[in-house]
């Protein structure tokens, strides 16, 4: 499915109305009756259901009348509160404002304390309140009296359904400058704004609908948006379907090279996630004074000790090593545990521009690339690095949080800029291409968030591309096949999950996305 910045919904909305001749006023009828569509089905029949609406002076305001004229149509005992002045009040919107008017539905400007107090009442009483107050009209810390109207709805304990963005939301980047209205349900118009999917924007959505309003379908799939949200309908046909007759070499050959003394957890979760995502064989190369503990370790698993420069570590004499396994190998998959001893750093750096397989790069084999992300366009092949938000903000010269402000553009440019596939993960991880296409991801939950979970997503990238697919498809498939799996675990509950249960479901989690393909 398509995802629009603010930008590109009101540029297809002005090409809805110009080159097809939709008339404004008809694509927010048909959103205004999306809405009340979208009501019934949560609340019921709506007769005599008591309801506030909250309008402000913008479109969104207009959708808001729209929606209280529907309403009062079926029944339903409606008050509309706006926030401004009628004066201020245009196009559409006053259109619908007027007719609203003549249908002697109660609307109450609210410009003083005293109508604030009937506000209050009328919320009291309330079944259900519309938040039409600003939709994606927002640019920066709301006004006071906004703010003022976000916090009373917010603490009225009702049913709450947001038009388009819940007010407060950035619609971009998900950002909450001061306060948002914390919606129950949150009905938007035509595709998905991107800062509804992305947090903290996407924990004040509530349930989300995505409702038709008569925009033609080719302006929604136009190859210039270029958002995407990752789903099951995306990935379930670039599995590699087995034929009876496969055997373990046929069914893709992964290298993982990771671990160090006191981190062999991490080299062990990534290999066992390479074989439970389906791969024919892994091998591990580990230091070779760690390869007798992991040979206890894992079973599945084959080992090869590498050279270690000191106990526990490996450096560039490891190179010629993993060139060689390499050859043997349909994938790479380097970094988690591997440690940052100065010499190992170098050798992670030798293995991304000398090695020609497909790589995958993690953990400690992203500091190595700290003041060297130039090498990554010297790859034989298009690198995926897989970063937390933490590891990526070493890349670029940020903070954590300047990252997670805007996921989106911080992974788009760094894909380009690169000449690589990033994977920035957390909640709602992102997967940028160096063309600019992102994916945001659908699946995934709180319980994920444990040691160990990002190596499990760096195996089962590398089992994907051993098993055929290309890089592309197994970044997409692979970050979804993860949350997923996580999914899966999380049924039993979130806290308490470890990384190792998100591998035992791996199995589970491919067998459901194939069935339905």
């Amino acid at each position: 499915m398509k995802v629009v910045t603010v930008a590109e919904m009101k540029n297809i909305e002005k090409a809805a109305i110009e080159e097809y001749g939709i008339p404004s006023i008809v694509l927010m009828e048909n959103a205004g009756v999306e809405v009340v569509r979208q009501m019934e089905s949560i609340l019921g029949n709506l007769h005599n259901k008591k309801i506030s609406v909250f309008a402000g002076t913008g479109n969104n305001g207009g959708d808001g009348y729209v929606v209280a004229r529907h309403l009062h149509n079926q029944g339903a005992k409606v008050k509309v509160f706006l926030i401004g002045s009628k004066a201020a009040v245009q196009g559409d919107a006053l259109t619908n404002l007027q007719i609203v008017t003549h249908m002697g539905i109660d609307i109450l400007e609210v410009a003083n304390q005293h109508d604030w107090d009937k506000v209050k009442i009328a919320m009291t009483f309330t079944d259900c309140l519309v938040d039409a107050l600003l939709g994606t009209g927002i640019t920066g810390q709301l006004r006071n009296n906004m703010t003022q109207v976000v916090e009373c709805i917010n603490r009225m304990n009702k049913v709450i359904v947001a038009i388009d963005v819940p007010t407060g939301v950035d619609g971009d980047t998900g950002q909450i400058q001061g306060v948002a209205v914390k919606a129950s349900h949150t009905i938007t118009f035509a595709l998905p704004k991107q800062g509804l999917l992305l947090y903290p924007g996407a924990s004040y959505v509530g349930e989300l609908y995505v409702a038709d309003i008569g925009i033609p379908k080719l302006l929604l799939q136009g190859s210039d948006i270029q958002q995407n949200l990752i789903t099951s309908i995306e990935v379930e046909g670039m599995f590699v379907k087995r034929q009876p007759d496969v055997h373990k070499g046929s069914c893709g050959k992964v290298l993982v090279v990771a671990g160090s003394k006191g981190l062999t957890g991490a080299a062990a979760l990534a290999a066992n996630a390479a074989m439970r995502s389906g791969a024919g064989t892994v091998t591990l190369g580990i230091a070779e004074s760690l390869h007798d503990v992991m040979e206890m370790k894992l079973t599945e698993v084959m080992t090869r000790p590498l050279t270690e420069i000191v106990s526990g570590f490996v450096g560039e004499e490891a190179f010629a090593e993993i060139e060689r396994l390499s050859f043997q190998n349909d994938v790479v998959a380097i970094g988690p545990g591997l440690g940052r001893h100065v010499e190992t750093l170098s050798l992670v750096r030798r293995v991304i521009k000398d090695v020609e397989k497909p790589l995958v790069i993690d953990a400690d084999a992203l500091y190595a690339l700290i003041d060297h992300t130039s090498i990554l366009t010297e790859a034989k092949s298009m690198p995926i690095l897989t970063p937390h938000p933490g590891e990526m903000a070493r890349l670029v010269g940020l903070t954590p949080e300047e990252v997670n402000q805007d996921r989106v553009y911080i992974a788009r440019q760094a894909a380009m800029e690169w000449g690589s596939i990033i994977i920035l993960k957390g909640a709602r991880t992102v997967v940028a291409f160096p063309d600019g296409e992102v994916y945001i991801n659908s699946s995934g939950n709180a319980g994920m968030a444990t040691g160990g979970v990002g190596d499990v997503l760096t195996g089962i990238i590398a089992g994907l591309i051993g098993q055929g697919l290309s890089s592309h498809e197994a970044a997409l498939t692979g970050v979804y096949l993860h949350g997923l799996s996580g999914d899966i675990v999380a049924r039993n509950g979130m806290v308490g999950m470890i990384a190792s249960d998100i591998i035992k479901a791996l199995p589970a989690a491919i067998f459901g996305i194939q069935e339905k393909d």
